[in-house]
């Protein structure tokens, strides 16, 4: 067997001689059209060339794609944050430099602390008042206000749990604790 493929294939029956002449056919003329175009300075491209560049042009529309779509998301977040921040500086309620009640509260499982008066804080107990973290400022808003900032950005606002359904409950409910108690 030291004939070429296409003598062996023809040997065993596998192609018949119409076929082998026309598949040599079709390599002359590849070889002569590669040889005129290098003649004429033109580059060929073969299939398996011009497959590569289709590949590599749908490749890169995906990373095109998944890139706009990633830019997207982060116009949309910067919008949906600096629409928070507008409500949060229309809306906020005041404290005062002079207030002086310590008002503890956990953000991202750490413990924050700020002043807010006596009658904000009882507010904020009642859950009357909210608050929001932008960064690393704290904000007093109405509880409805919050509302609307948590519908957008939840991890913003930090709510009070109303005690409100638990006095319903409590059996000492009617007994007054002294304001000198202290824990």
């Amino acid at each position: 067997m030291a004939g070429s493929l296409q003598d062996q294939l023809l040997g065993i029956g596998v192609i018949d001689k119409k076929k082998a002449k026309k598949s040599q056919h079709q390599k002359h003329q590849a070889k002569n059209k590669a040889i005129k175009a290098t003649k004429s300075g033109k580059k060929v491209e073969s299939q398996q060339d011009t497959q590569k560049i289709e590949q590599a042009n749908r490749e890169k529309q995906q990373r095109d794609l998944a890139l706009n779509r990633q830019r997207d998301a982060e116009r949309a977040e910067k919008a949906l944050l600096a629409e928070v921040r507008d409500i949060v500086q229309q809306h906020s309620v005041a404290i005062p430099e002079d207030a002086d009640t310590a008002y503890n509260f956990s953000h991202n499982n750490k413990i924050k602390k700020f002043y807010v008066t006596t009658e904000q804080q009882q507010q904020l107990t009642l859950g009357q008042l909210a608050i929001v973290v932008l960064g690393e400022k704290h904000t007093l808003v109405p509880d409805k206000i919050a509302e609307k900032i948590e519908n957008r950005l939840p991890e913003k606002v930090v709510r009070v749990q109303s005690d409100e359904a638990s006095d319903k409950d409590d059996p000492y409910a009617d007994y007054q604790i002294p304001d000198d108690l202290m824990w």
